[in-house]
Formats: structure tokens, sequence, C-alpha cells
């Protein structure tokens, strides 16, 4: 949106929008509104801003203990980042590839190069045919034999990769990559929602390989390369956060921590938000109080959303959501020095209990200098329809696994008193876009929110997980909500 004329600038003034949730969805919503002169009240229940985005100290480190990067397609991270002025602390990943550990009769090995999500362009590479074994790689390349496919004749990326390639391929090379990144089986994955335009191009050159590899040269000649699909920023992803709030201040936004709204009430052509504010001095007081409003934007988890837009949309099915535990270990272990897995490992599903792992001191230079010598270990437990084998365990002896299947997956004996620190952050990650009928059911919802008055509702559960879906969803669904209340 332009530079409001003076006319829209005093009508702004009058538009109060209280902005529910202080994630990056809301941080986003809020700075998006308060840039053309509205009144913004952003409220965040808990005591810390950031959602999904959070940090911890570990052993005096200050890690990531959510997420650590942002997508780099669309450019609108890197937009949003440059603008607050972090633009010369965005970082690439550092440390080559990672690993794939849990592989039959093979154990571990590093991540084939030249193939997307896992699915090889060529299958007699030497990377390959060490996962796949001989066996293995000669089906994947009955894939060069077999007809073409109609677009849109199969949705599931994991029957359309073992129909084509064999069920070595899916299992040992896309499972992992599908359940590390999205939390999902390969069966349950939406292709054109994770690899758009690749049965397009399965059509086109008759062969799944094939079409892996004329997407890798698109790619490339749009610039994208190696290493570059993700970036983080020089710190941690929290400084994102803090440029956010200190930016929102700066424009006048009233930002409130502990502060929960527990009912939205149409009010006339308006709202009336109720919040419950806890005491600063007492946790277990609160405070509460009536807020008014002429537009709200929701940007909660789900379920939260769904509370507040009770009797006011009709949202149908909820989706189930996988709760994820990310234990960060810090480690006194010389013998890591020679980052034995590159940046890190996936897991075949069903060979270890946690389902990935980064080695954050090789992938980020920045923080391998703040450790000091001590290396920084992520161990991720969770996906889609199983809980976390941590679920039920306390700090300690959760840290303890973590380091039992750290050791494993990096194939490097990690000792207990190796330990000097471990941080767990629990997360219940909205259902990742990926999974088939995922887009249909978020479509639904997203036009059932937009029927009432005055109301957005934007964050992961209605975008898709990762900054790449959230930050341009916020900024378009509060575009929308700023053109109502200017302009009627």
């Amino acid at each position: 949106m332009t530079e409001p004329t003076p006319e829209l600038a005093a009508r702004a003034a009058q538009q109060h929008v209280v902005v529910i949730g202080g994630g990056i969805g809301g941080l986003v919503a809020a700075r998006e509104c308060a840039k053309v002169g509205m009144p913004v009240t952003l409220l965040e229940a808990s005591a810390e801003l950031g959602g999904a985005i959070r940090r911890a100290e570990v052993d005096g480190i200050v890690v990531d203990a959510g997420a650590e990067s942002f997508a780099t397609r669309g450019g609108h991270v890197r937009a949003l980042v440059t603008e607050l002025g972090l633009g010369g602390s965005i970082v690439a990943p550092e440390g080559g590839g990672a690993w794939i550990d849990g592989i039959p009769d093979v154990g571990a090995a590093p991540i084939p190069k030249g193939g997307i999500l896992g699915i090889p362009d060529n299958p007699f590479a030497e990377d390959v045919r060490r996962v796949l074994g001989t066996g293995g790689m000669w089906r994947a390349y009955l894939d060069r034999l077999r007809p073409p496919l109609t677009i849109g004749f199969e949705h599931s990326l994991g029957k359309l990769v073992a129909g084509r390639m064999g069920e070595k391929v899916r299992d040992r090379l896309v499972a992992p990559v599908t359940a590390g990144v999205y939390s999902a089986h390969p069966d349950d994955v939406d292709v054109e929602a994770v690899a758009p335009g690749l049965s397009a191009a399965l059509t086109r050159v008759g062969s799944l390989s094939g079409a892996v590899a004329v997407l890798r040269g698109e790619r490339e000649q749009k610039g994208a390369t190696p290493g570059s699909a993700v970036e983080g920023l020089v710190g941690g992803m929290s400084t994102l956060v803090d440029a956010l709030r200190a930016d929102l201040e700066q424009l006048g936004v009233e930002v409130r921590t502990g502060a929960r709204a527990e009912a939205l009430v149409r009010d006339g052509n308006g709202w009336t938000v109720r919040v419950e504010t806890v005491v600063a001095d007492d946790e277990d007081v609160a405070e509460s109080e009536e807020l008014r409003a002429a537009a709200v934007v929701v940007a909660t988890s789900e379920p939260a959303a769904r509370a507040l837009l009770a009797g006011h949309a009709e949202l149908g099915e909820e989706a189930v959501a996988p709760e994820i535990q990310i234990i960060t270990l810090v480690l006194d272990a010389p013998e890591l020095d020679a980052a034995p897995r590159g940046t890190g490992v996936l897991t075949v599903p069903g060979s270890r209990i946690a389902k990935a792992l980064t080695h954050s001191t090789v992938k980020w230079g920045w923080l391998r200098e703040t450790a000091g010598g001590r290396h920084v270990v992520r161990v991720s437990f969770g996906t889609q329809g199983e809980l976390p084998a941590t679920a039920a365990l306390d700090d300690a002896d959760a840290a303890q696994l973590a380091l039992a299947q750290a050791s494993a997956m990096l194939g490097v004996t990690l000792r207990p008193e190796q330990l000097v620190g471990a941080h767990r952050a629990r997360h219940v990650q909205a259902q990742p876009a990926s999974v088939i009928g995922s887009a249909e059911r978020r479509t639904a919802a997203r036009a059932a929110v937009r029927a009432v008055p005055g109301v957005v509702a934007v964050g992961a559960w209605l975008a898709g997980t990762g900054l790449a879906q959230v930050v341009p969803d916020a900024v378009s669904e509060t575009d929308r909500l700023r053109r109502a209340l200017l302009f009627g």
C-alpha cells in the first residue's frame, strides 16, 4: 500500500486494530497496520514474543530453540529482514551436506547430491548406489523405461516415487527428508505442494529422474544453488523478533505479553476483545478488561483461533498437528571437531527414536565462534501421528535420550560427562501444508474467516509452516483488512 493521503491518515487514526498473537504472523500484521497510522494493540498470551522462533541460553551460549533459518523462496523474508536493518546479518549454512542414518544393511551415508526431496536425478551416481545398493539402483533406473504419467495422476509423493523408482528410493532417500523437514510420511505428502512443476516435467520428459534434472536446471538458471535454499541470521533468528518488536514500538504499537484474549464479541460495526492479563508480580492472578476494536487480527495457533472464532465462522474439521520436541545439547567433545556427519543427520523412519539431528556449530559459523570450542547439537523428536519419545520424560532423562541418539546418529561415542548443558523446547506444529488435503482444508477455513467483517486470521495453520509462507500471507491478509477499513 502506498503512503496514505492526509484524509486517509486521519481515517486510519480512528481504526484501532487488536492483533491477537505475537508470533511472526502477528508481529508482521501489527507492523503493516501501524505503518499506515492505525493504532494497534498486540496481545501475546505467553511471556515472550516470537512463537516458533525462540531462544535459549545453554551453558552461556545463546542458541535458537525453535526455527533456526528461513527458506529463501520468494525473497519475502529476506526483504523483511533487510527492511528491519538486519541485511548484514544474513548468513548461508556452512559445513557441506548432511547424512542419512538407519539405512538397512548400510548404516549411514551422505545424502546424495543432484536430487530434489531425496529423488535422484541419476540413479547410477555412486552416492545413490551407496544408499540403494545395486538392486535398488537398477530398480530406480526402470523409471527411465516406464511410460510417463498424466499430469495430476498421482498426488501422493510416496506413491509416485515408489511406483516410478521403487520402494528403496521412497524409504531410504525420500522418507528421511519428508519426515525431517515436513514431519510427514511421503505417502501423505502432496507432490505439487512440495515440488511444484514436478508432475508437469515428468509428463514432458517421460521419467521422474529426468523431471528432477529439469527442475534442478530451471532452479539453477534462476540463480538457486545447492545450499541456498535456507539462510540464517548472525545471533540467531530471535534477532528478527527483537527487530520487529523495536520497530513496532517505534511505530507506536502497544505490545503486551502475558495478555490472553479470551473471547471476541461482535459490537456494532466493530469488536470487543475480552482480555485476561497476568499480574506481573503474581502469575496466578489475572486482571480482566475489554478492548474495543474496529478490527481484529487472529494470529494464534489453530486451536486458539478456533476457540476465538467459534460462533463467528464455520472452520470445518480441525487438523491434527504434530508435537515436536527439540533437545539442544552443548557438548565438550573434541571428537566432533571433524564434523563426522556434516551439518546433521536425517533418519530412515523407524530406524531411530529421533527423526533428525543438526550439528549447529558446523552449520552456522557465527555459532561456532560463540561456542568457543564446544559443540551445539539439536536432536528432534516427533512427527505426524506420533508422539515424541521424550514426551513422558523429565528434562534430565530427555537430555540423556537425546545424547544417546546423537551418539548413534553421529557415529561417535558421546559420554554423559561430555554433556555440559541441555535445553528442551516443545512445539505443537501446524499441520504441514504439504499433507494431502491440507490445501483444500486451509482454503475453506480462510474463506470462512474472510466472510466475517473486520476479522482476518494469519499464521502457519492457514498459510503453511515456515516463515517464507507465513510472512507474505500476513502481509497480504492485513493489506486486505486495511483496505476494507480505509475504503469501506
